[in-house]
């Protein structure tokens, strides 16, 4: 126990660092899709309205 735990701590990794890394990158693609959706919610209207004015313009 001792020994494995001193080659934890000096090779400052562990066996089971995919299911961290997976965790990580779905807290931060959770994190992307709020901002999306809060972004989208309220920068809705302005961007249809810029669209349309981009349609019109063709």
């Amino acid at each position: 126990m001792l020994t494995q735990l001193t080659r934890h701590i000096a090779t400052g990794r562990n066996k089971n660092e995919s299911g961290q890394t997976m965790t990580e990158y779905a807290l931060i693609l959770a994190a992307i899709a709020i901002v999306a959706v809060v972004a989208y919610t309220t920068l809705g209207s302005t961007i249809v309205d810029l669209v349309n004015k981009v349609v019109a313009c063709l």
